[in-house]
């Protein structure tokens, strides 16, 4: 029977082996491609982990992470203060930025409202969207979490707060992708198609 690596190369399987998408066979090699790089290489890794630590917070505004006291978006003068687009998570403004027509401001709320995963509004930066709303200035939010039955439901949450501050509320629009064939789409899509359709 094969022996358990033990000391610090176990160690750092273990702690690979905990990210998500990293299985033990990956652990392994990603572990024995550190042990083959450089020390200036492993180094660098290390400081790069130790800096996301220390150095990045969220955003005063948004909530985005950061290692400014504004991000990049919220402390550039061309975007529309007015607008405010609300995403579960940072890899969700990353996706709409990347689309490159939003023009507006962002709000990180950094999950969803989820009962069952011990996720409510405090988890949240619920207050925060409340708050910069409350301020003034603010025309429209966006509601963009994801179309799942926790993203509905903070978004629902979210319109019950914001809806007598007299803010415009909207939904991202869904239904059938460009250049999808309807044969081919299943029921929910073609719901939320009709439920959202518009003039032409």
């Amino acid at each position: 029977m094969e022996r358990e690596p033990s000391g610090p190369i176990a160690r750092l399987m273990h702690e690979l082996g905990k990210l998500p998408g990293i299985g033990p066979k990956t652990a392994e090699r990603l572990t024995h491609h550190l042990l083959a790089a450089s020390r200036p290489q492993v180094y660098a890794l290390a400081d790069a982990l130790r800096a996301i630590k220390d150095s990045i917070r969220p955003c005063r505004q948004c909530c985005q992470l950061t290692e400014h006291e504004l991000c990049d978006i919220c402390a550039d003068p061309r975007r529309d203060a007015s607008l405010i687009c609300v995403v579960e998570q940072q890899r969700d403004l990353a996706a709409l930025e990347r689309a490159g027509t939003y023009r507006g401001l962002y709000h990180v709320l950094h999950g969803r409202l989820a009962p069952l995963d011990n996720m409510g509004p405090e988890q949240l930066t619920i207050d925060r969207l409340v708050e910069r709303v409350r301020n003034g200035g603010v025309q429209e939010v966006i509601m963009a979490t994801n179309p799942t039955l926790e993203g509905d439901g903070t978004a629902l949450y979210l319109s019950s707060l914001l809806a007598p501050l007299g803010v415009r509320l909207t939904r991202l629009a869904r239904g059938l992708p460009s250049g999808s064939v309807l044969e081919f789409a299943n029921s929910q899509m073609l719901v939320d198609a009709l439920e959202g359709r518009r003039s032409f």
